[in-house]
């Protein structure tokens, strides 16, 4: 599953033409990360939500994560 959601991501990251230097950029993960998470599938939840935002498929997570009613996961990126 790790695996799949990194090669899924990278997918989408090179549909937009974008670099890993700019995905690192855009969504304020560090560009080692974004390397390893694309090579290796690990990363930190916090990140991948940094990178789905960054990606605009972060609504995506929320159908799966929050039960209805309830905030938007992007209160979790305007608490810090």
């Amino acid at each position: 599953i790790l695996k799949s959601t990194a090669q899924n991501t990278a997918a989408v990251r090179k549909e937009l033409r974008w670099t890993q230097e700019d995905l690192a950029e855009r969504s304020g993960v560090s560009y080692g990360s974004i390397k390893r998470f694309e090579r290796s599938g690990q990363i930190s939840f916090e990140s991948l939500l940094k990178i789905a935002e960054a990606l605009n498929r972060l609504t995506e997570f929320e159908s799966i994560l929050l039960q209805k009613g309830e905030q938007r996961l992007q209160k979790l990126f305007n608490s810090k």
